[in-house]
């Protein structure tokens, strides 16, 4: 239960940095170059949208995204609310009422974990489904942050300032992370 603590704690670092890098990070990484009119869904499913749609996050891509981070943020913060009343207490229970702290333990032990478990299959199959039906290396390219596209569009920035700005986006969500795990106990 230790591990699961401190990977919950280390998720909710990593989402946080995450919304953070949505606002801050390189052209392709923020939430503005991945939210889509439904048109865009549309066009991007009949194979219709164009170049820009299909760099970073295309339309149904976003969609994921978007799933992903709301079911991951339910997830952990259930978890600061999850009581077991046998073996352990989230750091938020004392703050809640009792029906709160079963809702959230319900949800977080079979709701939550259920839809994250459909969420993780349905996106690796996505990836699948890129790499040996629509031949993209989306795995390769999200590692190494380059697309091989048909045709020239805006890079994303990527340097030593990024990597700076990054590292201190991190450091900011580690800190809210310590503060919203450690904060009912002040």
């Amino acid at each position: 239960m230790e591990w699961h603590l401190w990977l919950g704690y280390f998720v909710l670092s990593l989402l946080l940095f995450r919304l953070l890098w949505g606002f801050v990070g390189g052209r392709w990484s923020r939430f503005a170059s991945f939210i889509y009119a439904p048109g865009s869904l549309w066009a991007y499913l009949r194979g219709r949208s164009p170049l820009e749609h299909r760099v970073g996050h295309n339309p149904l891509g976003a969609l994921s995204v978007f799933a992903l981070l709301l079911v991951l943020l339910l997830q952990v913060f259930s978890g600061l609310l999850t009581d077991d009343a046998i073996f352990y207490s989230g750091p938020w229970v004392a703050w809640a009422s009792p029906e709160w702290v079963d809702r959230a333990s319900n949800y977080h032990d079979e709701v939550g974990k259920l839809l994250l478990i459909g969420l993780v299959a349905l996106h690796l199959l996505a990836l699948v489904y890129h790499k040996l039906i629509k031949r993209e290396a989306l795995v390769a390219a999200m590692v190494t942050g380059d697309k091989v596209l048909p045709q020239a569009l805006p890079e994303s920035l990527d340097g030593s300032a990024q990597w700076a700005l990054a590292a201190g986006c991190y450091a900011l969500a580690a800190g809210l992370s310590y503060a919203l795990v450690n904060w009912p106990l002040v």
